[in-house]
């Protein structure tokens, strides 16, 4: 076809179909797409008993909560008044409501495959050497996985959530440095100023709260799990495909 031929679409790659291993591997080096892989992957590593394809399988998902997380933005409105309202009206009224089971239930397997990923990664010594900065990269990741399910387990407002969020946010008061009853915190450290104030956007419980838990859930977290995500696919590039040298 004359449009796969023509200058604007021959410019989208930088090099033409290689033959050989050194071209193809020049190709992933400078392709936008491919050059998170590495050019040379161990047999063994490919194996499925070996890597369970958790890692991809939890990136993936990731993609899955991202893309119905969209399309729920569209009916759910974070408010006291209609958040319950709204998480019912997405199950029973607005079509393809099966998108809110969709994404609990992604979110549910992703925090499972997120700690399968990081049990295979200890269990076939993956963590050590070159790769200790990128263990790290992956327990900030599971922090973060852990507390996107947390926030948007409060979203739907019901008692659950309503009390979720109570007893979580009173268990602040006891971080370290930063809560009004925690060790170590300096005496200007109150109630009224302290971690947990902060996330409540007030004394207790309210409209606030939900308005905080939503934007956290929507754009702050899943905005850092993206930014760790690029580096950590980045060091698997650098350091080499996982599995002990």
């Amino acid at each position: 076809m004359k449009f796969f031929k023509n200058r604007v679409f021959r410019s989208i790659f930088r090099n033409k179909r290689p033959s050989d291993r050194v071209g193809r591997m020049q190709v992933i080096r400078q392709n936008f797409f491919l050059h998170t892989h590495p050019p040379i992957i161990r047999r063994h590593a490919l194996r499925l008993r070996y890597t369970w394809c958790a890692g991809g399988i939890t990136a993936f998902l990731f993609l899955v909560e991202i893309i119905t997380g969209i399309l729920l933005m569209f009916y759910f409105r974070p408010t006291v008044e209609y958040a319950y309202h709204d998480i019912l009206a997405l199950r029973e009224s607005v079509p393809f409501g099966i998108l809110r089971e969709v994404h609990r239930w992604a979110a549910h397997l992703m925090v499972a495959m997120v700690m399968l990923h990081m049990l295979r990664v200890f269990l076939t010594g993956s963590y050590k050497p070159p790769r200790e900065f990128n263990w790290v990269i992956g327990v900030l990741l599971l922090v973060l996985v852990l507390f996107l399910s947390f926030t948007g387990y409060v979203l739907p407002w019901d008692q659950l959530a309503y009390w979720a969020d109570t007893v979580g946010t009173n268990m602040l008061r006891a971080a370290p440095v930063v809560g009004s009853e925690g060790p170590l915190s300096p005496e200007i450290v109150t109630e009224s100023n302290d971690l947990r104030w902060w996330i409540l956007g007030g004394e207790e419980v309210s409209n606030e709260t939900l308005n905080r838990f939503y934007i956290l859930h929507c754009v702050a977290l899943p905005a850092l799990v993206l930014v760790l995500c690029g580096v950590h696919f980045w060091r698997v590039r650098k350091d080499g495909i996982s599995g002990p040298l």
